[in-house]
């Protein structure tokens, strides 16, 4: 048994969080056996981790994100979408043919996830399987969990373009190779509907099937790319349908973006299960748009937090909260008010308990749950007028935090910063 103690905060419901000051964490075998605001009599004895008077989060989860565009991080900002892709994008990812620089590139990664919280990730990594295999090493190595994917891509793919026989080959290759991992776990990657032949798209809703994996693409993110798919599909009334038609939207399938998803496509995504990963930093850097999250939030659609580098410009996930908050401002102005924007805890429960659902958790420390957690030390911030309450500190840690504030991570049960 081990105690872990500081200010607890918890989000438990899309709100508000729950704040437990000074409160205690048990944990056993890295599972949470309880939340406490008191010391109980029976765990008198147990060693205690004294984070006194330190802000105690729930471990984040990036529920979207291109491992192999950590190179590029600030680059190609003012281009959109499509000519991004062409101009950076693809050219970046080609090098990772190159295993030395992949692992490389991939510890550095993994560190810097760990080093700013980030303890669980749905990420893509490239068309190649040996670099795919090498960053799941290293999150492993660094203690984060998640789900990692090959990219399949045979159409418009620039220097990334890979044959659908390849394509194939490559993705099985991977896939045998994925079993000497515990924490990191494959999930099949198709990397958009336009770089997919329908070839492509049968067969890995086929094999999703036959194997039983996830699923992680994108939908809805650019007006220009939604076109693209009605000429690609002009059967299909909606971009979802070209997944859904090859087996690939179903439970627990992510989708990132849905910037420009009407009410049909998210009750589609209701409707199958589907999770949203909102990544506001990237919509806003490569001008797609605000997505109306508290009305798809409202209307029953899961919804999560993703960092979506490098599109995003930000890997931290709590400056990716704060970038949250101000996409919802910007939507708040522009509908005059008619969408509310999104609050602290709002946010912090998008970054947290609605990523780790998919991970199998219950919402914030619930017993049961395997310890993910991040410790802030706020004591460097600007001294106030008067003493903050905690809910105040917590607040102002989401938009002044940075990696040297976290004092402490556990990512899967073990200290892992």
């Amino acid at each position: 048994m081990q105690l872990i103690r500081g200010h607890l905060i918890e989000a438990k419901r899309f709100g508000e969080p729950d704040i437990t000051e000074n409160g205690y964490i048990a944990v056993e075998g890295g599972v949470i056996k309880g939340v406490y605001a008191d010391l109980p009599e029976a765990y008198a004895g147990a060693p205690v981790t004294d984070y006194s008077d330190r802000l105690v989060l729930q471990g984040f989860c990036d529920m979207h994100l291109h491992a192999s565009q950590f190179p590029m991080l600030g680059m190609g900002m003012d281009l959109p979408l499509l000519d991004w892709l062409r101009t950076y994008t693809f050219k970046t990812e080609a090098r990772f043919a190159d295993e030395a620089y992949a692992r490389r590139v991939y510890r550095r990664f993994a560190d810097a996830l760990v080093s700013n919280g980030t303890t669980r990730v749905c990420a893509f990594s490239s068309i190649h399987a040996d670099a795919t295999l090498i960053l799941m090493e290293e999150l492993e190595r660094a203690g984060v969990s998640g789900f990692v994917g090959k990219v399949n891509m045979d159409r418009n793919g620039g220097e990334c373009e890979e044959t659908l026989e390849d394509s194939k080959r490559g993705t099985l290759r991977w896939l045998d190779a994925c079993g000497r991992f515990s924490s990191v776990r494959p999930i099949l990657t198709p990397r958009f509907t336009p770089s997919c032949s329908d070839g492509m798209l049968a067969w890995l809703g086929a094999l999703a099937r036959e194997r039983g994996l996830f699923v992680q693409s994108h939908l809805s993110e650019n007006r220009a790319e939604i076109e693209l798919v009605k000429r690609l599909h002009p059967d299909c009334a909606q971009y979802w349908q070209t997944y859904e038609k090859y087996g690939l939207f179903s439970d627990h399938t992510i989708m990132a973006h849905c910037v420009h998803s009407d009410e049909r496509e998210q009750d589609a995504l209701i409707r199958h299960g589907v999770l949203c990963a909102h990544c506001p930093d990237s919509n806003v850097n490569i001008c797609s748009g605000f997505a109306p999250v508290r009305r798809m939030a409202a209307r029953g659609v899961w919804v999560a937090l993703g960092s979506d580098i490098a599109g995003g410009a930000e890997l931290p996930m709590l400056r990716v909260m704060t970038a949250c908050i101000r996409a919802s401002k910007a939507r708040a102005v522009l509908t005059g008010g008619a969408d509310a924007f999104l609050t602290v805890g709002e946010a912090y429960y998008l970054a947290t308990s609605a990523g780790a659902r998919y991970f199998g958790d219950e919402p914030g420390f619930a017993p049961g749950n395997r310890l993910h957690a991040v410790v802030i030390d706020d004591s460097g911030m600007p001294e106030g007028v008067r003493p903050l309450t905690v809910k105040e500190r917590f607040e102002r840690a989401a938009y002044l935090s940075n990696e040297r504030s976290v004092a402490a991570v556990y990512g899967n049960g073990k200290r892992i910063k």
